[in-house]
């Protein structure tokens, strides 16, 4: 709930405290955001939404493909890395777990699941996806934001940040993060969901993801740990048209064809899901 994190936001006007009020969040300025009925606020100033924020379609196929369990050895992978002591990077007694790109808050919630004494921060750009975010988790609160602006939530106030599938801000990343803090990001290999990329014409991920990943985050961050995540999925049709509903191609495909090119596929379908997880601390 957004109760439970609050203290952690600032306002996107001019960086003061937040407080929450009946049906608003407020700063000592006056700058005031409404808190949307179904328990979530938009921090995001100006009237114009990036296009990349996932309509409602796509969240639709996120949610009804992780809430089968297609993923689910990654968000397991995504909240072991979360577990704090002596085999782990994440600080002791971590209280805050941010997900910056958070979707329907999937992983946040598992994450949260593995740490009960911590709350979590839902950010996304998508308020169809945050929507849903806000009741993925009784310790989540839920906020609209782009990650490619300051984020709105307070420097060194964050424990956890994970990064999953989304774009990455390597500067406000270290800002919000403490200094003992870990970042986890996951990122798809270029071996993610064959044979269906080649069968189905979708995008591919490209050879230089991993270089990418570094140059976006080196200058203020030291990777501490890597490791490949890969496991097989047996998907219908429906789960055929879910996951490329919900990623990239998505914006890239033509709805009819990509339906024709689907019932061609057999009744089920063998396919590959690969990631790469990696962690992180902040340079001091």
């Amino acid at each position: 709930m957004l109760a439970d994190v609050v203290e952690h936001l600032i306002c996107p006007v001019c960086a003061d405290g937040l407080d929450r009020g009946d049906r608003a969040l407020r700063c000592r300025g006056g700058h005031t955001f409404d808190i949307a009925r179904q328990g979530y606020v938009s921090l995001l100033v100006g009237s114009r939404v990036p296009g990349t924020a996932d309509g409602a379609a796509m969240v639709a196929a996120r949610e009804a493909f992780l809430g089968a369990g297609h993923f689910g050895p990654l968000a397991e992978a995504v909240a072991g890395a979360c577990r704090t002591g002596a085999e782990v990077a994440c600080p002791a007694g971590a209280a805050v777990v941010a997900d910056a790109g958070a979707g329907t808050g999937y992983y946040l919630a598992g994450a949260l699941d593995r740490l009960p004494g911590a709350v979590g921060i839902a950010l996304d750009v998508s308020k169809h996806a945050i929507r849903r975010a806000a009741r993925a988790h009784p310790r989540l609160g839920a906020v609209v934001a782009d990650v490619w602006r300051p984020l709105p939530v307070g420097s060194d106030s964050v424990d956890v940040l994970l990064n999953v599938f989304a774009p990455r801000n390597g500067a406000e990343f270290a800002r919000v993060l403490r200094g003992d803090g870990t970042l986890i990001v996951v990122t798809p290999t270029s071996r993610h969901l064959a044979p269906l990329v080649e069968r189905l014409g979708l995008l591919s991920v490209d050879e230089s993801k991993e270089r990418r990943v570094a140059e976006s985050l080196g200058g203020h961050f030291l990777e501490t740990g890597r490791g490949l995540h890969e496991f097989g999925m047996t998907l219908e049709r429906g789960a055929v048209a879910a996951v490329v509903g919900m990623g990239p191609s998505a914006w890239h495909t033509d709805p009819g064809a990509m339906r024709t090119k689907i019932m061609e596929l057999p009744e089920t379908s063998e396919v590959a899901a690969s990631f790469r997880l990696s962690t992180f601390r902040p340079r001091l």
